[in-house]
């Protein structure tokens, strides 16, 4: 340390104006820096302090007190006190322990580049608190404190500004704490930019305004996006699920469409959408569903129209005009001959084709026990041959038409439980549906047919014998009754060769479910073809005679 010490002299940063009196304390000790035995109502003198090289300008207004570091070891004064006393502990407040800031005060003058070491903390510049010494103390922190004075805000300063706030402030020399107004301006302009402590800019200090250009423009770009999300989302939704599109009216132009066996609604759709009919399926299945009819839908070929509304298809669907179709009925007791030219005549198709697709029956179906045989097979119905249909596509239907029936009926099943076999049953039954239109009676014919083949007498059936000639049964003559023939029943026992006709479904349950008794007889009575049936041979030749009475066509 280099200067003389003054008398009472010392440096303090927060040191009153108060005069503390020495009454009540022992003479001869000190408090601060002055002895107790100046008169208690004496005031020292206030003004300036003697100062020696290297001192910091102070005042002296009274006794010093302890401030920012009140240590003992931290006064400048060294060496005895005056009169050679020795210097007493202090009486005031208690010491504070050592701190960084302690520390950084002690430091050498070689240390601080020749500063007197009375100089105060707040004297050091901030570019060399920013950048503390590298030999520095590991624990001494003071600098870290420091870094943040260049912010704005004051209450930033570290642990000096909590200190100052703290303690009472002293205008004599607060200037030797705070820094100069001067000193914030130039750290506003110079902010620390310290990697650790970040800018000492205060917060949006440095944003500038976005013109009212830009902001329009940011808002018609971001207005654009929404736009291009919204239309490309609805154009993506179009291609992806276009369930929702509909044409508008009843179309134009001519398409033939194809309703397969076994479509539902959504499969009729989708053939629509196809043939480029209706738009999407969904407005056609959404109308649909309110029209009970439309689970009615033939398959076939319908002439439709392009460009239809989902509606309007369904109401061209459901009208029987629109369906390109062929209706053919084939009546019960039907020959083959008489089925194919009614085919001919009803469809357009050549009468060639149809039979050479006949004189093949095995390409179309033929269940084995036909044993090859067309006749009593095309099972009689109403069928609606499409354009494009051929001739073995129609005939094909009709024996698969008769599979079903039979497979409804049990037809193996129950022939084999009455010990007969299919063949001869459907024989029976194509007898059976010649010689009667009433199909009550059917169980009553069949019955007389089993009952003559059990017994051994010829069954007499003249519609075998004119199958057998081609001719219709009014058409028969006395010399035709002679012919020998395996279909002449007259003079033949048994059953005939093949089935004489195509037998419908009650003729078919009447030949596997005869009616019982002993009935061997059957006579026409009545011009609506109701017949007599009896077990006598004597009531049955007056009833032929009252047949023939009657010009019913009873002959001999």
């Amino acid at each position: 340390m280099s200067g003389p010490v003054p008398p009472y002299g010392g440096r303090g940063r927060h040191a009153g104006p108060d005069v503390l009196p020495a009454a009540g304390r022992p003479a001869g000790t000190w408090q601060g820096d002055r002895p107790f035995d100046v008169p208690p109502t004496t005031q020292l003198p206030v003004g300036p302090v003697p100062t020696g090289p290297g001192r910091a300008d102070s005042r002296w207004a009274g006794p010093v007190l302890s401030g920012r570091h009140a240590d003992p070891g931290d006064d400048d004064r060294t060496g005895p006190l005056p009169g050679g006393q020795p210097e007493p502990p202090a009486t005031g407040l208690p010491p504070r322990p050592k701190s960084a800031w302690s520390r950084m005060a002690d430091r050498s003058a070689a240390d601080r580049g020749g500063a007197d070491p009375d100089a105060t903390v707040a004297a050091y510049h901030t570019d060399e608190l920013a950048h503390p010494d590298p030999h520095e103390d590991d624990e001494a922190t003071g600098g870290l404190e420091v870094l943040g004075a260049g912010a704005r805000d004051p209450g930033r300063r570290g642990l000096r500004g909590r200190r100052a706030a703290a303690e009472p402030e002293h205008h004599d020399d607060v200037h030797h704490a705070v820094p100069h107004d001067d000193d914030l301006h130039h750290d506003d302009d110079h902010t620390d930019e310290h990697p650790v402590l970040g800018s000492g800019r205060a917060p949006g200090s440095g944003r500038r305004r976005r013109s009212p250009l830009a902001n329009l423009l940011a808002l018609l770009v971001l207005a654009g996006l929404v736009a291009g999300i919204v239309f490309g989302g609805r154009a993506l939704i179009g291609l992806v699920n276009p369930e929702a599109e509909d044409y508008t009216g009843a179309g134009t132009g001519t398409v033939q469409v194809r309703v397969g066996e076994g479509d539902t609604l959504s499969d009729i759709a989708r053939t629509l959408v196809d043939a480029g009919v209706i738009a999407s399926g969904e407005p056609f299945v959404d109308a649909a569903e309110g029209q009970p009819a439309a689970t009615g839908i033939q398959p076939g070929v319908y002439s439709m129209r392009e460009q239809m509304s989902g509606a309007a298809a369904l109401d061209l669907l459901l009208d029987p005009a629109t369906r390109q179709v062929s209706r053919v009925t084939v009546p019960e007791g039907f020959t083959v001959e008489a089925t194919l030219q009614r085919i001919a005549e009803t469809t357009g198709l050549p009468i060639e084709d149809l039979r050479a697709a006949a004189a093949d029956p095995a390409a179309l179906g033929l269940p084995a026990y036909a044993n090859g045989s067309l006749e009593g097979f095309l099972f009689p119905a109403t069928y609606d041959v499409e354009p494009d249909a051929t001739a073995a596509d129609v005939l094909e239907s009709m024996v698969s038409r008769f599979t079903e029936m039979a497979a409804d009926l049990q037809l193996e099943q129950r022939a084999a439980a009455a010990g007969r076999s299919v063949y001869d049953v459907v024989v029976v039954a194509s007898m059976v549906q010649s010689e009667t239109l009433l199909d009550e009676e059917r169980p009553n014919v069949a019955q007389v047919v089993y009952n003559r083949l059990a017994q051994g007498i010829p069954l007499g059936i003249d519609a075998t014998l004119a199958y057998g000639l081609q001719k219709n049964g009014n058409e028969l003559t006395v010399t035709d009754l002679q012919t020998d023939s395996p279909y002449n029943t007259r003079t033949r026992a048994g059953l005939p060769p093949t089935p004489i006709s195509a037998p419908g479904e009650a003729s078919l349950e009447a030949a596997l479910a005869p009616s019982t008794g002993d009935l061997l007889y059957y006579v026409l009575e009545s011009q609506d073809g109701r017949h007599f049936f009896t077990a006598s041979y004597d009531e049955f030749v007056a009833a032929r005679q009252r047949c023939a009475d009657a010009g019913l066509g009873c002959g001999g």
